[in-house]
């Protein structure tokens, strides 16, 4: 034990801060070696997970669904797929520039932080302060009433260590709380990046099906046009009566009208796919412009299983890591039950500045500060009460995002495999129509039926080109759902405590 009966210098006075605080440390990281208060993390293992962790996605008895997906892996960029270099292209540029992304990215940014700080906690403070002044202090407080000293410069300075021992573990479950929330913020970046690339291609696909049935309604005017030179070639021919023509000009307006309600749709969606990369409206992407062929998968969907299906969904990795973060902050809470002790060093030196350095101007202390709130902990059983409750609802948001997940995959291949159903009917209607519609012009021209078998042959075709183009852009949107519901985009290696329903405890121990 050093000599404090001495008169220290400024150097000797450092050196034994640093020697009396090391056996302060030591003591400091005896206690952390204490068993924190409050729940231990477990990763849920409710029979709902358990079910969903073991099923096959695919109902082995619905031969359509087994028709559209197989129980293969679902790779990562699933976009990629499609073998497009437009889609794969806008993508890019949207991963780059998109501003949910950069508000994503920040929210992570600042739980990292917070991370960090938490952290931080686990090691001494030190802190210093200097005061220097003019003047000179009262003679009544000198206890010299008739005195006035005279007019000097002073100084105050100090130097503090202090160190708080975590001897039930707040610190601890504030970092493991802190830890687990930069978790869910990394898995709702993941989120974020999976819906912006889901809503490119949904825009991208919208814009490409709408100029299929833009080329499909316009190839339909120009048979109607040809239809109306028809019967006005007939009408002067004295073979038809200007009942034909006014019916056939009629049905050429008609489809003339569904022109701009499918422009308007397609800038729609060129606007939107500008908003996504980050751009204005009207500096969308014109080389998409022009695109009339949606983008078509030259394979079943990978839809995976189960087990695969709760590691790789981002917003079930989110609501699991808000658990645990939600179970850290019980302990935390409870802690405050207990008392907290914080060791201390501090050194000083206060005098006349003529005297700096003197040994009589220098002080240190050492020891404890031990503070409880006793006895009123009702404020700390709130608080308490608040964390359990917190707990309880981020299990039921964990449960009710483990059915979400399962509802939407379930509903997406469900809908999928019924619109490709309804696109293959609309395919051999279109054929058919198609030929109906060439039969009855030819028996016009020839004079042997009227023009009201033609008008609604005409129709027909039309009206099953336009629903055959509409599937065709129906079905990529249902994919590219199926790929959102799948989770499919990035397959992060799953997070300390991820959930395994094969392995799956109760969570809050």
């Amino acid at each position: 034990m050093p000599d404090f009966a001495c008169q220290p210098s400024a150097r000797q006075a450092g050196a034994l801060l640093k020697r009396a605080f090391l056996p302060l440390a030591l003591a400091g990281l005896s206690a952390c070696a204490m068993l924190p208060v409050g729940p231990d993390y477990r990763p849920p293992a409710s029979p709902l997970l358990h079910r969903a962790g073991s099923q096959p996605l695919l109902n082995a008895g619905d031969n359509s669904q087994s028709a559209t997906a197989d129980a293969q892996p679902l790779p990562d960029h699933w976009w990629r797929l499609y073998r497009d270099d437009r889609l794969d292209s806008l993508v890019r540029q949207v991963l780059a520039h998109n501003t949910d992304l950069r508000i994503a990215q920040a929210d992570l940014e600042r739980e990292l932080a917070l991370l960090k700080e938490a952290g931080s906690a686990r090691y001494p403070t030190l802190s210093a302060n200097a005061e220097p002044s003019f003047g000179h202090p009262s003679g009544v407080a000198l206890l010299a009433p008739d005195y006035v000293p005279p007019n000097t410069w002073n100084y105050d300075s100090g130097l503090n260590l202090s160190y708080q021992v975590d001897l039930f573990g707040q610190i601890q479950r504030a970092i493991e709380a802190a830890d687990a929330d930069s978790q869910a913020a990394r898995a709702a970046l993941d989120l974020v990046k999976i819906n912006v690339a889901a809503n490119t291609a949904r825009a991208y696909a919208e814009v490409c099906a709408t100029g299929l049935q833009l080329q499909t309604a316009r190839r339909s005017i120009d048979l109607q046009q040809q239809s109306v030179t028809l019967t006005d070639r007939l009408l002067q021919a004295g073979r038809t009566g200007e009942l034909d023509t006014l019916r056939a000009r009629a049905q050429l307006q008609q489809l003339q009208a569904a022109i701009p309600p499918l422009q308007a749709r397609q800038q729609n969606a060129l606007f939107r796919l500008a908003t996504l990369t980050g751009a204005l409206a009207q500096d969308f992407p014109r080389d998409v412009a022009n695109c009339v062929s949606p983008p078509q998968l030259t394979r079943l969907i990978p839809v995976g299983d189960g087990t695969a299906l709760l590691r790789r969904r981002p917003d079930i990795r989110q609501n699991e890591r808000r658990l645990a973060a939600a179970t850290a902050r019980v302990g935390v809470a409870m802690a405050d039950l207990y008392p907290k002790i914080t060791l201390g060093l501090a050194g000083s030196s206060a005098g006349y500045m003529k005297d700096i350095g003197g040994g009589d101007t220098y002080g240190w202390s050492l020891g404890p500060l031990i503070s409880w709130t006793l006895p009123n902990t009702g404020a700390v059983q709130a608080r308490i009460a608040q964390a359990q409750a917190g707990l309880q609802g981020d299990l039921a948001r964990f449960d009710g995002s483990v059915l979400t997940a399962v509802g939407e995959v379930e509903t997406a291949l469900n809908n999928y495999a019924r619109e490709l159903d309804r696109h293959q009917a609309l395919l051999a209607a279109a054929g058919e129509t198609r030929q109906v519609a060439e039969k009855t012009r030819m028996l016009y021209a020839s004079g042997k039926i009227g023009y009201l078998d033609v008008l609604d042959a005409e129709r027909g075709m039309a009206a099953s080109d336009a629903a055959l183009a509409q599937s065709s852009g129906q079905l990529v949107d249902d994919q590219v759902l199926l790929f959102l519901a799948l989770g499919g985009g990035w397959q992060d290696t799953p997070a300390a405590g991820a959930p395994t329903p094969a392995k799956s405890e109760k969570a809050g121990g």
